[in-house]
């Protein structure tokens, strides 16, 4: 598809993006009527909604529009599974500049289409608008099959803290692509295109969490969000967690400890919950922590004493802090 956004107008490019989808069986009416309509077995809905803002949470010269196709997909629903529910539907708020080459919207609808089909979902509808900037909103819809939804507040004390996915490699290919480098590929293509363990969220709800988030904003902020909500503190084992060699390889280039990347870093979009001791993990579950009473100390500490170092994501702050 050649030619600009303008030169096609608002109902050729729907078109064009509506065109490149497909379905699941739990789409009862797709795009093109005044709202879909998607089935829900349980009687209940779970909703997630994020914004991606061009210059602030991606950069045309980093990412292909693929890559934020898949990207803004997987956070959402990443957040779905994070619940204990089965990801089902996602819908697209587009806003774009008129001048933008047609194909950019285009391949951004293929890697939205793409990491649905890896999460068993499908994209249902949305909106297009003509702004000065490209910003991708997305709602995504799940379905928690007659389980009760994992919140951020049912941590106990005693409760083991385990975490499926990867830790830090976002951050680790944020630091690559910051310094003008392409490679260690596996890291850029990590923060280009997260990989959320979908399976693993519903799977834990099976398996009795008392708690659970994704990853986003970086693990000790996001154990920070059930701490605070479940009233305990969690302390982390940092001899636990595994750092791959070649992320201490690009530590030491760049002069960060990657254990920084590990507890501070965001975007991996990993699942951290917490389950009471008693309980069997499968072995893609790493246990890295405990769940303890309340003290003076912070709600997260790492080897039993605060973290000192900055990091986490704060989206009114200037940086990451």
């Amino acid at each position: 598809m050649k030619g600009t956004v303008g030169e096609l107008g608002e109902f050729g490019l729907i078109r064009e993006l509506t065109s490149r989808l497909t379905t699941t069986p739990a789409v009862r009416v797709g795009p093109g009527d005044d709202a879909a309509v998607v089935s829900a077995p349980d009687r209940r809905v779970v909703a997630s909604t994020d914004i991606l803002l061009e210059g602030r949470h991606f950069r045309r010269d980093w990412s292909t529009a693929y890559d934020v196709g898949r990207k803004a997909a997987a956070q959402n629903l990443a957040d779905i599974a994070a619940m204990g529910a089965v990801p089902t539907a996602l819908l697209l708020g587009l806003v774009v500049p008129a001048e933008l080459p047609v194909t950019w919207p285009s391949e951004l609808m293929d890697g939205l289409r793409d990491e649905c089909q890896v999460a068993g979902a499908a994209v249902v509808g949305g909106d297009v608008v003509r702004g000065d900037t490209i910003m991708v909103s997305i709602t995504a819809l799940g379905d928690l099959r007659n389980q009760e939804p994992v919140t951020r507040g049912g941590a106990q004390p005693g409760d083991l803290v385990a975490v499926t996915g990867w830790l830090g490699w976002s951050a680790a290919g944020h630091a690559v692509l910051s310094r003008g480098f392409r490679s260690p590929r596996a890291f850029v293509e990590a923060h280009r295109r997260p990989e959320p363990p979908y399976h693993a969220g519903p799977a834990a709800a099976g398996l009795g969490a008392t708690a659970m988030c994704d990853v986003s904003d970086g693990l000790i902020a996001d154990l920070g969000h059930i701490a605070e909500a479940s009233k305990v503190r969690i302390d982390i084992r940092s001899g636990a967690i595994d750092i791959p060699s070649q992320m201490n390889d690009i530590g030491q280039a760049v002069g960060v400890d990657p254990m920084q990347w590990v507890l501070t870093g965001g975007e991996d979009h990993a699942i951290v919950a917490t389950f009471p001791p008693d309980v069997k993990l499968p072995a893609r579950w790493k246990v890295i922590g405990e769940v303890l009473n309340p003290s003076a100390l912070p709600q997260v500490t790492v080897d039993g004493a605060p973290w000192t170092s900055q990091g986490g994501w704060d989206h009114f702050a200037d940086i990451e802090s």
